[in-house]
C-alpha cells in the first residue's frame, strides 16, 4: 500500500505494510471565499464589537504574528486587518514578528510572510527576548517570575494578535495567547514557562486545556496585558484556511480548540509497534528542533520499546542558532539528558525540546529520514533512515512478520490516542 507524507515543500510516496493504519484528520475543504470569511469574522467578532470601530484613528496599533516556523496565512490575515483599518494611517502601525527564542527573519522573509506592500509601507521588527530595552515587566507570575513582554506592544493603544490554532505537544492548543507567550516575552518569563517541571507535568499535552500549567500560565500572562482582538484560523494539509476565530481572545481561542479538536485529534483502538511520521511539511519541517513535535505525535501510540520513523526535511539543519544542539551534546543518552534536565539548577533555553525529544526516545526508538548528514543525526542520538521502505523491512527482524504499523502522514496536524489512555 502507498501513502504519502507530508516533505518540505513537497511530499514523499512511501511503500507501507497492506494492514497498515492510516491516521489523518477528518478533511475539511478549504474555505471558497478566505477573504470574505475572515472580513466577515472581523465585522462579526466573537464578545466583540467590530473591529473597525474599536479602533480610532490616532490609535497606535500593534499587530503580532508568528514567525517564519509556523504556516499561519499572515500574508492575507494582515493586509485584511489593515483593509479593516483604512481610517489609521500606516506610520501608526507596527508588526511584531513573534519569534519567542528563534532566529530574526530577514527583509526577504518578511516579504514571503507578509507581501511586499505591507513590508514596503509598514514598519515590522523582529522581538528579542534577550534585549532588555526592547521589553518592559508588565507584572510577576504565580508559577514564580516577573513577566517582560516586548515593549512596543505593551504602549500601543490597540494590540492585536494573529495566530492559526493546532494541536500543541504541551500547551494543548497553538495560538490565542501564545501569540504573546512566549511569542513577545522575555528569556526570563520564557524559561519559567518551559522549565522541566512544567514540560515534565503530565497534564502538559496534546489537546489538553485542563489544569495545563503552560495554557494557565499563557493565559494568565496575557490577563496581564491582553491583546484587544485575535484574529486566528485553522488549516487543512493543503494551508488552506478551513475556519476562522475572530474577537475577545479567551472566547474566540476556545471556540477554535473546541472546533480544532473535532477534526484533528484522532481516537485508535491499540498502540503500533512502528509509527511513521512527518512534521507536517514546510514550513514545520524546517529544522530537527521542529521535528520534535512530529516524534511526539507518533509517541501518543507506538508501543514501549516500539520504533517511531519521522521523515522531517530539515532544511535550516539542527539549527545551528539556538541551544538545542548544544544540550543534546551535554550527555551521552537520552536518561542522562533527563537527569541533567530535571536537576532544578540546570538552566538554558532550548531545553524543553531536548526535554520533551529525550522523554519520547527513552519510550522509542526513533529514526530520522531528512536531508541532515548522518553524523548530526547521530549527535542528537537518533538513528538515520536512508530509505524508510528498506528501515521497515528491516525492523520485521525484530517485530516479526505481524509488525503492526501507524502513519501519520501529516505529522502533528493529526493527535492520535490511544482509547483507553
Amino acid at each position: 500500500m502507498q501513502t504519502t507524507l507530508l516533505y518540505g515543500k513537497g511530499t514523499l510516496s512511501v511503500n507501507v505494510p497492506d494492514h497498515s493504519r492510516i491516521i489523518e484528520p477528518y478533511h475539511l475543504d478549504g474555505l471558497q471565499e478566505e477573504k470574505q470569511a475572515v472580513l466577515e469574522a472581523l465585522r462579526h467578532p466573537i464578545g466583540l464589537p467590530p473591529l473597525a470601530e474599536l479602533v480610532k484613528s490616532t490609535d497606535k496599533v500593534a499587530i503580532v504574528i508568528s514567525d517564519i516556523t509556523r504556516p499561519t496565512p499572515n500574508e492575507k490575515l494582515v493586509p485584511w486587518i489593515l483593509e479593516e483599518l483604512p481610517h489609521v494611517p500606516k506610520e501608526n502601525v507596527v508588526i511584531i514578528n513573534g519569534t519567542g527564542t528563534h532566529r530574526d527573519q530577514t527583509e526577504e522573509e518578511f516579504i514571503q510572510m507578509l507581501g511586499k506592500s505591507v513590508v514596503d509601507s509598514v514598519r515590522v521588527i523582529n522581538h528579542h527576548c534577550h534585549s532588555n530595552d526592547e521589553l518592559v515587566k508588565v507584572g510577576h507570575s504565580q508559577f514564580g517570575c516577573d513577566v517582560y513582554l516586548n515593549k512596543e506592544y505593551v504602549e500601543a493603544d490597540f494590540r492585536i494578535v494573529t495566530g492559526f490554532i493546532e494541536p500543541h505537544f504541551f500547551a494543548g492548543f497553538s495560538g490565542g495567547p501564545k501569540g504573546i507567550m512566549p511569542g513577545i516575552a522575555g528569556i526570563e518569563t520564557i524559561l519559567t514557562f518551559h522549565n522541566a517541571r512544567m514540560i515534565g507535568d503530565p497534564l502538559a499535552t496534546w489537546g489538553n486545556m485542563v489544569d495545563n500549567p503552560l495554557q494557565d500560565m499563557t493565559r494568565e500572562v496575557n490577563r496581564m496585558c491582553k491583546p484587544h482582538f485575535m484574529l486566528n484560523v485553522t488549516l487543512n494539509k493543503s494551508k488552506e484556511i478551513t475556519q476562522v476565530f475572530a474577537g475577545e481572545l479567551f472566547e474566540a481561542h476556545d471556540q477554535g480548540c473546541a472546533f480544532t479538536k473535532q477534526h484533528a485529534m484522532i481516537p485508535v483502538e491499540r498502540r503500533f509497534d512502528v509509527v511513521i511520521t512527518s512534521n507536517s511539511g514546510y514550513p514545520l519541517d524546517q529544522n530537527l528542533y521542529q521535528a520534535v513535535k512530529g516524534m511526539s505525535a507518533a509517541h501518543k501510540i507506538v508501543k514501549e520499546g516500539g520504533t517511531i520513523i519521522c521523515a522531517s526535511e530539515c532544511s535550516d539543519g539542527i539549527p545551528n542558532h539556538g541551544n538545542y544542539a548544544e544540550i543534546l551534546q551535554m550527555r551521552k543518552t537520552p536518561h542522562e539528558i533527563l537527569d541533567m534536565i530535571n536537576d532544578e539548577s540546570f538552566k538554558k533555553f532550548d531545553q524543553w525540546q531536548v526535554q520533551k525529544q529525550a522523554v519520547i526516545q527513552v519510550w522509542a526508538d526513533v529514526y530520522l529520514y531528512s536531508s541532515l548528514a548522518d553524523e548530526d543525526v547521530e549527535k542528537a542520538m537518533l538513528k538515520t533512515s536512508h530509505d524508510i521502505e528498506v528501515t521497515l523491512e528491516q525492523l520485521k527482524e525484530k517485530y516479526g512478520d505481524k509488525m503492526t504499523v501507524a502513519v501519520l502522514p501529516l505529522g502533528p496536524l493529526t493527535i492520535p490516542y490511544v482509547n483507553e489512555e
